[in-house]
């Protein structure tokens, strides 16, 4: 018997961690004793043509797939606080784990969905909200165990930091880097949640409800995209030795306080995230006793992403045997209308 899984969205990400269960599907099998299988997607249209097998149920309702008793496991891939968080929940109430790759709505309610999972015994995982395959939740996680994180800073958008390398290096303008991130792949046909900053402050957000157990007044936090950078701007940061990037940034000081920006900024060669190029995305951790720890890999794309969430998935079935979670609550149903029909 194979580990369920009900998918949500079916966009870059969503299409991404379809195809690589599929192609990864002996060595999953070995790693978790069982085969993971997408049976359910919930999409908005069902009749638009997907490359999925025949086997796999096609719905615009997720409630009924979650009543159907069938599902060992949800990954949710779309965008936007709703229906996200409505479908996370009700999953989550009725003990299914999650795995989530969606930055704002975890940045804006993800502190009540783990609750909700702790007190319905089970788990979300949200590694793929920030960073794209950078493992950068679980090291911080492994951190606090013993080490005391007073400032991160990073580039946490992959599609920014492409079109700011793609000026410099080339002398292009704002507009051309753009059209070549659209092009690749990089950037959505509406780019604003990147290049406004959006982006890194839902992944900001999320970085600082970890390290810091809280957010900041989401009001007093700066945000300044990059969409008023020119090719002169990044040549002139180049003669003086450093890079315009576009930062991330929080510390929390003596009175407990955290103050957070998304700004572009100037660091020079001797800065941790000044070799950051592309795509990749990049998070340094100033801790009291490891010192500065700098994480960096892919940050843009569905593959990344969907890196993440496998991760997740492997993570979570190896700790919680999903299968046997599911076909206990099956019994445990049982059981109940069992003793309701003896009375």
């Amino acid at each position: 018997m194979a580990i369920n899984i009900c998918l949500l969205g079916f966009g870059t990400v969503g299409s991404s961690v379809y195809n690589l269960i599929q192609t990864r599907k002996e060595a999953l099998r070995e790693l978790l004793g069982d085969d993971l299988s997408i049976t359910h997607l919930v999409i908005k249209d069902t009749g638009q043509k997907r490359d999925i097998d025949e086997s796999v149920q096609l719905s615009i309702d997720f409630l009924s797939a979650i009543k159907s008793g069938t599902i060992d496991l949800v990954i949710e891939a779309i965008v936007g606080v709703e229906p996200a968080f409505t479908y996370i929940k009700s999953a989550l109430e009725h003990g299914i784990p999650v795995i989530t790759a969606n930055k704002e709505m975890f940045a804006e309610r993800g502190v009540v969905l783990r609750q909700l999972a702790k007190e319905n015994q089970t788990v979300i995982g949200y590694e793929a909200t920030v960073a794209g395959g950078i493992p950068i939740i679980r090291t911080i996680t492994d951190l606090l165990h013993v080490n005391k994180v007073s400032r991160i800073e990073g580039i946490l958008n992959g599609t920014s930091n492409f079109i700011l390398t793609d000026m410099r290096s080339h002398l292009h303008s704002f507009k051309k880097s753009l059209k070549a991130a659209q092009d690749l792949g990089y950037a959505e046909a509406d780019p604003t949640s990147d290049i406004k900053g959006y982006d890194a402050f839902y992944k900001l957000m999320i970085l600082c409800q970890d390290v810091f157990g809280k957010q900041p007044n989401r009001e007093e936090v700066t945000r300044i995209g990059i969409e008023g950078l020119t090719s002169e701007d990044l040549h002139e940061a180049a003669k003086k030795g450093g890079r315009m990037k576009l930062v991330a940034e929080a510390f929390i000081d003596d009175s407990g306080r955290i103050h957070a920006s998304i700004t572009p900024k100037f660091i020079d060669k001797s800065h941790p995230l000044y070799g950051v190029e592309g795509v990749e995305n990049a998070v340094t951790v100033h801790t009291d006793l490891l010192g500065a720890l700098t994480l960096k890999g892919p940050g843009a794309g569905g593959m990344p992403t969907a890196s993440a969430i496998l991760e997740d998935i492997t993570r979570i079935s190896l700790q919680m045997p999903l299968k046997s979670k599911r076909l206990q609550k099956i019994k445990q149903v049982q059981q109940a209308a069992e003793a309701e029909v003896s009375l």
